[in-house]
């Protein structure tokens, strides 16, 4: 069943120490120090190998420019998106493939013009003293590199380096085909002169020089043809916004390497949509002036005809009497206006025919005719065409964005409204008109009859003359309005204006962003070491503090032992005042208290075990053993890891005979027991190492050795194999005062104590402490030893010796071991 204790385990396990984790992150400091100068370092290789980037701007102004010309006759088209709807166009015009590729090819971008760099080839136009005249419809070398070295004022040296390659790639801007050239491969040389046609097969140009080119003798620079889609698709990032502030104010930002080529483009192509939208503006014009053009040349053969017939009619006839005896000449004049009168009011009513036929038949009113070209100047009707167009305008752009239909039903409901007034006006305008037509009708049939009181010659004369001055009346209108739509398109101006032309006044620099680069590079050069520590935490189950100890096990803590200081295990007698000497004896005193708390006289007898080996035992119980003797008591160390004997080397004694001789009967005691240089201190090794340990160390001999040596000394120290891997221990306990369970920092994992805890639960282990073997007072407590040894339950370089299958260790783990000694 599963026990209280069993959840207090993992609940101890849990807990996070974040005073340790803070101890460890401090001193760990030199990894901290390193990884920030690597990152600084990698920082600053960045930024002085990253070209630097410059932002240009530009700010321009959309205006409604009505030209000052416009009357109600000249007007016959209108603009009603408003000002805003202009902007957004313009906004997406600008961003536009098509503008852009406009733009791009008017400034022959696709052209690179280049210098080697110290990292990198920099963009070296307008620097660059020299530009090419090349033949779009010619073939260029696609993509690849072209040195120019300029040997004298008049001479360059032209060369490109194919390498291994058989074969180049053409790109002809004039149609955008790529085709493949044979070449010879290695490195192309010649020389050329200042303006010379440049005729390869695989380059066609003439290079020529800037007048205000100087000091670019010897100098090298590159050329190189790119992809024209690709140039004009880096242009359409251009930023185009329109100002919060003043909606009619444009800003145009674009980012790039090169000031002056940014500055360049940002005003080309500002002019060129200057010059689109002018000549948009000035298209109704010329559209009237070509329309006009037309009519005029077939009129032109018109009136001459009539011309010529009353020249005929009056060939040898004086008309000039009669016309004033008669009054032919006023009555002539009268039948030519109303004529014209007739055809005005003919022109109105057909112009209005066609406007109700467009409202009955149609729901988008956007495209209605003008009322002034039928020369209307009803405000009733000029107005609410003019509304209806409008509304019928902002009801289909908000069709794109707005989904309420609410506002459109409103929308509708108001344009129904216009229509049906409208309606009404058509048809009052059209019954005046019909009004008119009909006393016009009245008057021409009254001045006919009047006619025809005249002679039959001077009514053919009359006649003759109306056809003539009709044809002229009108040629004259259309010569009128020719001379209105010149003066109209002279007049136009763009509504785009500079506010704030693109100009480099020094600065602009928007990247590399160094001081961000610096900052990522402190915050990944302290971030990167603090998870490498925070994972090492983590995955640490090692024992690191006392408070580690106290949380896993009820069995007190006897004395901590720091770090040995010799290259040997004697460290108390080498150095007998150092702290770790200090430390034994803190260890001996308590003991000492326990045994007197016990009423134990004669000898004491004193075992040292451990859950695995490698935590310092016999270490401990070398020098737990040297404070004894220093303290005048005869005290001798028993060697009863029978397995893996080591008690013998730090005393320059052999391991020939030992306990294993007496226990079979082969040596007495005194004749195994051997004296070492360190006053009072005896030594009894293990000897040669038996088939059977564990029942040598279960014999009576045993239990007579024991005896034997209490006679003899004061303190008897056992160092015993570990518990955690063999159960000889166990079965020595019997004879034991204290037994000390030595654990090591950054050594025992926390999981062993359940084997002691076990253990002492059971009543196997008795009158037990625990000592805390190898601590440093350090925040990377943990590695004093080296973290990551591999000491498992029975795995590494001391518990090998207790199994029969020994793995060798691998390659990375010496290294570690390496560095981890070192450190």
């Amino acid at each position: 069943m599963l026990d209280t204790k069993d959840f207090n385990f993992f609940e101890s396990q849990n807990s996070f120490d974040f005073k340790g984790f803070l101890l460890k992150i401090v001193g760990y400091w030199k990894w901290f120090v390193l990884s920030l100068i690597i990152s600084f370092t990698i920082a600053y290789n960045v930024n002085i190998r990253k070209e630097s980037v410059y932002g240009m701007e530009s700010l321009i102004v959309v205006e409604d420019e009505n030209n000052p010309f416009f009357t109600s006759n000249t007007s016959l088209v209108f603009n009603w998106g408003g000002t805003s709807d202009k902007v957004q166009t313009i906004i997406t015009t600008l961003k536009s493939r098509s503008h852009n590729e406009i733009v791009v090819d008017k400034l022959q971008y696709y052209i690179q013009y280049l210098k080697q760099g110290e990292y990198y080839f920099q963009d070296a136009y307008g620097e660059v003293p020299f530009y090419v005249d090349i033949d779009k419809s010619r073939g260029q070398l696609f993509g690849q590199l072209i040195k120019i070295k300029f040997l004298s004022p008049s001479l360059y040296e032209l060369s490109v380096d194919f390498g291994q390659a058989t074969s180049a790639s053409l790109i002809q801007y004039s149609d955008l085909t790529v085709k493949p050239v044979n070449v010879s491969g290695g490195e192309y040389k010649k020389t050329f002169k200042i303006n010379e046609l440049v005729d390869l097969p695989f380059l066609y140009f003439k290079l020529n020089i800037k007048p205000e080119a100087f000091d670019y003798i010897n100098q090298e620079y590159y050329l190189r043809f790119d992809d024209f889609n690709g140039t004009v698709a880096s242009y359409r990032g251009i930023d185009v916004s329109a100002d919060a502030k003043a909606l009619s104010v444009v800003r145009l930002q674009l980012d790039g390497n090169n000031k002056y080529r940014l500055v360049e483009y940002l005003n080309t192509t500002v002019d060129v949509l200057r010059k689109v939208q002018l000549d948009s503006k000035n298209q109704f014009a010329n559209n009237t002036i070509v329309f006009i053009d037309s009519t005029l040349k077939e009129m032109e053969g018109q009136i001459k005809e009539a011309e010529n017939e009353l020249k005929e009619f009056r060939k040898g006839k004086n008309f000039f009497e009669l016309d004033v005896e008669s009054g032919g000449s006023i009555l002539s004049t009268k039948l030519s206006e109303f004529d014209i009168q007739k055809d005005g009011v003919n022109r109105k009513i057909a112009y209005y025919n066609l406007l109700k036929n467009y409202l009955d038949k149609t729901t988008d009113y956007a495209k209605l005719p003008a009322p002034a070209v039928a020369g209307i100047d009803d405000p009733n009707i000029i107005g609410n065409v003019s509304k209806l167009i409008q509304l019928s305008t902002e009801r289909a752009n908000m069709s794109y964005s707005v989904k309420n239909k609410k506002l459109f039903s409103d929308f509708d409901v108001e344009m129904e409204s216009i229509k049906k007034v409208l309606l009404e006006n058509i048809s009052s305008a059209k019954s005046a008109l019909s009004l008119d037509l009909s006393m016009l009708n009245k008057n021409i049939a009254k001045a006919e009859g009047e006619a025809s009181l005249l002679p039959e010659n001077k009514q053919e004369h009359i006649k003759i003359t109306r056809k003539y001055n009709l044809k002229d009346k009108i040629y004259g209108t259309f010569l009128e309005k020719r001379s209105e739509a010149e003066i109209v398109k002279a007049a136009n101006i763009s509504d785009i204006k500079f506010l704030d032309p693109a100009k480099d006044v020094g600065g602009g620099l928007r990247g590399p962003k160094t001081s961000i680069n610096y900052i990522l590079a402190a915050m990944l050069g302290f971030l990167l070491p603090l998870l490498v520590i925070f994972v090492m935490v983590l995955l640490d189950n090692s024992i690191n503090t006392t408070e580690d100890i106290r949380k896993l096990t009820a069995i007190p803590v006897i004395g901590v032992i720091g770090k040995k200081n010799t290259e040997n295990n004697l460290s108390v007698f080498e150095k007998p005042k150092s702290p770790l000497a200090e430390s034994f004896r803190a260890i001996r005193s308590s003991l000492q208290f326990m045994y007197k708390k016990q009423q134990k006289e004669g000898a004491k007898i004193l075992m040292l075990t451990s859950s695995v080996s490698g935590e310092g035992k016999t270490f401990c119980s070398i020098n737990l053993a040297t404070v004894f003797a220093l303290s005048d008591k005869k005290t001798v160390i028993v060697g009863l890891d029978l397995r893996k004997p080591r008690i013998f080397g730090d005393f320059n004694i052999d391991n020939i005979t030992g306990v294993v001789n007496y226990l079979i009967g082969q040596k007495t005691i005194d004749e195994v027991i051997q004296k070492t240089h360190i006053p009072n201190l005896d030594v009894i090794p293990s000897g040669p190492i038996p088939p059977n340990p564990s029942e040598l160390l279960m014999s009576e001999a045993m239990g007579e050795m024991i005896q034997d040596l209490k006679t003899k000394y004061d303190y008897i120290v056992l160092d015993t194999p570990p518990v955690g891997l063999v159960s000889d221990a166990l079965e020595l306990a019997h004879f034991c005062d204290a037994t000390l369970y030595v654990t090591r920092q950054g050594f025992t994992k926390k999981g062993m104590l359940n084997v002691v805890n076990d253990k002492h639960k059971r009543g196997e282990l008795n009158n037990i402490s625990i000592v805390f073997n190898g601590f440093e007072n350090k925040a990377k407590y943990g590695y004093g030893y080296g973290y990551g040894y591999g000491y498992g339950y029975g795995y590494g370089a001391y518990g090998e010796a207790y199994h029969d299958e020994v793995k060798p260790k691998s390659g990375w783990r010496k290294v570690l071991d390496k560095f981890q000694k070192n450190s």
